[in-house]
């Protein structure tokens, strides 16, 4: 793999889920993987799973509300793969709360990660990507709830609705610069963050039994099953790769059609 030439990958939040696959598939394609995490263990792990498939991939513990950590594990990707090819911003969480009690706490702490996050990583990424003139990819989580409100889940609809905008501006920002900025919307996805979901919403009386929250939501799918970390990586793949070089300010639905636009 001439991953080199090809240029390093930062992906946030890769140490499992979405992330994880998205990186993967990153290194697979032989590009160098940079997994910035908050989980050492996991993080770690997840690293020496993609070099025993004979990629590159090493792990750097980030906070992405920490711009110093988050600057830290970009240029340490350019160190080592000459230049940063793309950004993943995929670290983020959703903590359910009923409406009319959504508290500020909750608010501040999950736009803080989700939003401002997002920001921090599209600045810091852009401004590699003009330091060494080489353009790049910046792509960015979202999801269907950036799309349509959701009552227990009302900060974290509000923050996708920010990843969704803050797109559109970097893409506005950026293009001078060779600079591509897109989002992905992930519909429900088996991973971890779901397993918490039907927990805290059984614990807040939304849901009675284990798995119902999941099934309620997935009853709408028009392709009928939920979908897996693999059904988003090549999306995300495409968005790193040249065949989407002239695809700017965009956020790509991958729900099973539970949203059509």
């Amino acid at each position: 793999m001439q991953t080199e030439d090809m240029g390093g990958v930062v992906v946030t939040g890769a140490a499992r889920g979405i992330g994880f696959a998205i990186a993967r598939h990153a290194a697979a394609t032989g590009h160098g993987v940079v997994i910035a995490d908050i989980d050492d263990a996991a993080g770690q792990k997840a690293a020496e799973a993609i070099g025993a498939e004979g990629g590159q991939a090493r792990f750097f513990r980030v906070d992405v509300t920490d711009r110093a950590q988050v600057r830290a594990a970009i240029d340490a990707c350019v160190a080592a793969h000459g230049h940063l090819h793309g950004i993943v911003n995929n670290a983020g969480f959703n903590r359910p709360q009923p409406f009319l009690e959504t508290t500020e706490e909750n608010w501040s702490q999950i736009m803080t990660v989700n939003g401002l996050g997002v920001l921090i990583g599209i600045q810091e990424a852009a401004k590699a990507m003009i330091a060494t003139g080489t353009g790049g990819k910046i792509i960015s989580t979202a999801s269907m709830a950036g799309r349509a409100g959701f009552g227990d889940f009302a900060p974290y609809c509000a923050s996708k609705a920010a990843v969704i905008s803050l797109t559109q501006a970097a893409a506005r920002t950026l293009a001078p610069h060779g600079i591509t900025a897109n989002a992905f919307a992930p519909g429900v996805v088996e991973t971890d963050l779901w397993t918490t979901l039907d927990r805290d919403l059984m614990d807040m009386g939304a849901s009675s039994e284990p798995g119902e929250a999941l099934k309620t939501f997935a009853a709408g799918i028009p392709l009928g099953r939920t979908s897996t970390p693999g059904d988003i990586a090549g999306t995300v793949g495409f968005l790193l790769s040249p065949a989407s070089d002239y695809m700017t300010g965009q956020c790509l639905q991958i729900d099973g059609g539970m949203i059509m636009q």
